[in-house]
């Protein structure tokens, strides 16, 4: 573990296991820590789906076992205008967003930042699987993944800038999931056993359609196959992903032969959105030529060096759950407000809205939100 000087350091508590062994790690170094526990969503304080209060009650029995102060603060409007408003603008827009980069650059390392600053810290720390090295040649803060490669979640992160990686402190980052659970165990930590969060924070554990139903305007339309033949009716747009294979309600079409990208029992997949139609355009078998993509354009750019990586050979993420590809990167524009990525082997389902995000080697090196994709 890297050693700091002592300093007031404010970690956000969430209630999990990860953000509890980091405040009990930066405590054992000397620090002088504060916990906050965060609240961004309110809508459904009174339902079965919203944890919050039970995470607060978790949080704050962590921060007595630890012996830390921990603070509540509301982040629920903050969250509302800067994440909410914005996930709902791209869903309606046909496109499949990721609420937890947007969080974590507005909330977690904006107001919460912001807040902890106010509150006299000299950084801040989070549960997050990254790094955080500052260069020694160039000065420049580099965001590297963290050591547990199941459970790096520096993808989520990369639109941090050098502001907020020069503040920002991830000690379970230099640690595997299995010791995290070790030393919370060991120490005694109330949640020590507690299961992972999972899904997108203000949604939960609820069904998705439902949640979005209450939000977004929807117009049912025809499903069609590739080629054109309709094989049944879509709900709405905006409550399907490229590569989703549930809940399509269609089954295969029974005819001799089998069908391009598939045999007649594959399975279906959303493979495009055609929204001046309103019609989902859907495929058979997961290699379907529809589905793979060999090159994706990116808008909304973020670097975390302050500036665009020399073209070159890279690798990249279009989705969190998987391997770095190899890719070659070009920058569209003089601002570097949009680049291009072109795969050595072709990326499955590909969607606008999410993250391309880009390393070189364990350097995380900021990323865009896919605009498109293209063979």
């Amino acid at each position: 573990m890297t050693a700091f000087p002592k300093q007031r350091v404010v970690v956000g508590l969430s209630g999990g296991v990860d953000s509890a062994v980091t405040a009990h790690l930066l405590k054992q170094q000397g620090h002088e820590v504060v916990g906050i526990f965060m609240k961004n969503w309110e809508d459904d304080d009174d339902s079965e789906y919203c944890s919050s209060n039970i995470d607060f009650v978790d949080a704050a029995a962590v921060a007595d076992v630890i012996g830390i102060e921990i603070e509540h603060v509301n982040f629920a409007a903050d969250y509302k205008d800067r994440v909410f408003a914005e996930f709902l603008r791209e869903y309606q827009a046909g496109r499949t967003p990721n609420p937890d980069v947007l969080c974590n650059a507005e909330i977690k390392f904006k107001a919460f930042l912001d807040h902890a600053m106010r509150l006299g810290a000299e950084k801040i720390a989070t549960g997050h699987y990254a790094r955080v090295r500052q260069n020694e040649s160039s000065g420049l803060f580099e965001l590297l993944k963290g050591l547990d490669p199941s459970k790096d979640q520096s993808y989520f992160l990369h639109r941090l800038n050098q502001a907020q990686l020069s503040k920002t402190l991830f000690p379970v980052g230099e640690l595997h999931k299995t010791e995290v659970r070790r030393i919370a165990e060991e120490i005694g930590l109330p949640n020590a056993k507690k299961k992972d969060s999972t899904g997108i924070c203000f949604i939960g554990e609820r069904p998705f359609r439902e949640f979005l139903n209450r939000y977004i305007s929807h117009e049912p339309g025809p499903i069609q196959d590739d080629r054109g033949r309709t094989l049944g009716k879509h709900v709405g747009l905006s409550f399907y992903t490229l590569g989703q294979r549930q809940g399509l309600g269609i089954g295969g079409i029974k005819e001799k032969g089998a069908q391009r990208g598939g045999g007649e029992h594959e399975p279906w997949f959303v493979a495009r959105k055609d929204l001046a139609k309103n019609t989902l355009r859907v495929v058979q078998g997961h290699d379907h030529p529809w589905l793979l993509s060999h090159q994706l354009s990116a808008q909304d750019v973020s670097w975390t060096a302050g500036h665009a990586p020399t073209p070159g050979a890279y690798a990249a993420k279009t989705r969190y759950r998987q391997q770095d590809a190899a890719c070659g990167l070009s920058v569209t524009s003089a601002a570097a407000q949009g680049f291009e990525l072109r795969f050595e082997e072709a990326q499955w389902a590909v969607t606008p809205g999410q993250s391309a995000v880009l390393y070189d080697g364990e350097v995380c090196l900021g990323g865009g939100v896919i605009a498109g994709a293209s063979d």
